[in-house]
């Protein structure tokens, strides 16, 4: 077992006004190939995944007194955990007056039951611990109901108190404390009811999502969706490129709910940027189940830009990470029919000198990565232009007629197209060179009513 004090004893949320919860994170590895997956040939090590943990915990109010790595040799099916080590963190526990215990791995709902018993205090795993986070990020009725579901779903299975939503009227955390077992019972009775109930009010969410972006299809805006490894970046980012303020914090899943904004890029054409939630690697199934609708944003955009923490000893692992998640949403950037997608190299302003210009050099021999600071905004005019190439490489240059008495077609030029060239012949007709889009052109041929070439 490795304990890890230095960095990590009695770290603490930026949450105020709340008592802490004192906890101990552990993460459970076996020594040969326990973290290598088929996706990632570059494995994080046990300590990258056990400050990832912490960082999970100290994104909701709790303070971790002590993190630990433990060696499983094999792991152990009723408490994953070997007899002595159970009995060395009960100690642990008990002298300590630990309220919660996060084993980063996914534990079955025997292991969590026995674990429980053992350490006469709460267990959570990884998966719990995150919706415990998204329940307390949802800032949306979208996203409280998505959480929700996700939530429920995952208790099915469970006999464990860890109710986040069913719990806040009480007051706490839904891992802390807890109703009694009379109230667990009649919880358990109302799940399937409240599930069914919950997909019905999605299921209308879903619609009216569907409608706004049909009306944006017909607008007609591409879309790019801002993407990436939690705590990447994008929110700065999008600040920078909305001049909006959406929360962007140094914390894991500041931002939950998607947002989306209107911007205009070097040539003026008009895009709509969206921020989504950030990924993770081991996402529980049920939270991408349940924020399908809301990546339905990603699935759908026209652009996407992957934010990477190039600063991150684990970038390249994050990086694996997100495609996963892209690939398990069916959203394979590059292949035939599937979206473009621009790698923006964020926290280059982290790196040394020696990295950073490594790095702008073998980004301009690609077009795809732009090297860039969100926080500074360095390289960000060079990745604005990087998007209008994208969203413009379709575009063709057309010769268009415009009547006299249809002034207003030559300004819903200018905003829909590049206008290369204008003049106006004897009769009054303005001829105009216009680089323009598919949607656009033909949308600019149905308003004329007729063919132009």
């Amino acid at each position: 077992m490795i304990h890890i004090t230095d960095e990590h004893v009695g770290l603490r949320s930026p949450h105020d006004g709340e008592q802490p919860t004192r906890a101990l994170v552990i993460h459970p590895w076996v020594k040969k190939n326990a973290h290598k997956t088929a996706y990632d040939d570059k494995a994080r090590s046990p300590a990258a995944r056990l400050e990832e943990a912490v960082g999970l915990a100290m994104a909701i109010n709790i303070t971790v007194e002590r993190a630990e790595l433990v060696a499983l040799a094999p792991a152990r099916p009723a408490t994953l955990l070997g007899k002595g080590k159970v009995a060395e963190m009960g100690s642990y526990i008990a002298e300590h007056s630990i309220d919660l215990v996060i084993m980063d791995a996914e534990l079955s709902p025997v292991q969590q039951r026995n674990l429980e018993r053992e350490w006469k205090t709460k267990v959570i795993d990884r998966t719990g611990l995150i919706l415990e986070i998204f329940g307390e990020r949802a800032a949306t009725k979208e996203g409280e109901l998505q959480v929700e579901l996700a939530h429920l779903n995952y208790q099915k299975s469970r006999l464990v108190r860890s109710w986040t939503h069913l719990e806040r009227q009480r007051g706490g955390f839904g891992f802390i404390g807890g109703p009694g077992e009379t109230q667990i019972e009649a919880d358990r009775r109302i799940i399937t009811d409240r599930i069914a109930q919950i997909k019905r009010q999605l299921e209308t969410v879903t619609r009216t999502r569907e409608l706004h972006r049909t009306r944006r299809q017909k607008a007609p805006y591409p879309v790019v969706a801002l993407v990436g490894y939690t705590n990447a970046g994008k929110s700065t980012l999008f600040n920078r490129l909305t001049h909006s303020d959406v929360l962007a914090a140094d914390m894991l899943f500041a931002t939950l709910d998607p947002t989306m904004r209107s911007i205009d890029l070097v040539t003026g054409r008009k895009v709509i940027l969206s921020d989504t939630v950030g990924f993770i690697s081991d996402l529980p199934t049920h939270l991408i189940a349940a924020f399908r609708a809301t990546l339905e944003e990603v699935i759908s955009a026209d652009l996407i830009v992957h934010v990477r923490d190039v600063a991150h000893p684990d970038s390249e692992a994050q990086k694996a990470d997100v495609l996963h998640v892209l690939a398990d949403l069916g959203v394979k950037p590059g292949e035939v029919a599937g979206p473009m997608m621009i790698e923006a190299l964020n926290k280059i302003d982290l790196l040394p000198d020696d990295e950073r210009d490594a790095l702008v050099n073998l980004s301009q021999k690609s077009p795809h990565d732009v090297p860039v600071s969100a926080l500074s905004g360095a390289g960000l005019d060079e990745l604005m232009e990087r998007i209008d190439q994208c969203v413009g490489a379709d575009d063709s240059v057309h010769d268009l007629i415009i009547e006299p008495w249809r002034g207003g077609d030559l300004s819903w030029l200018h905003r829909h197209g590049e206008v290369l060239a204008q003049s106006a012949d004897d009769e009054g007709r303005t001829h105009v060179k216009v680089r323009i889009d598919p949607v656009s052109h033909a949308k600019f041929l149905a308003q004329q009513g007729g063919d132009q070439s």
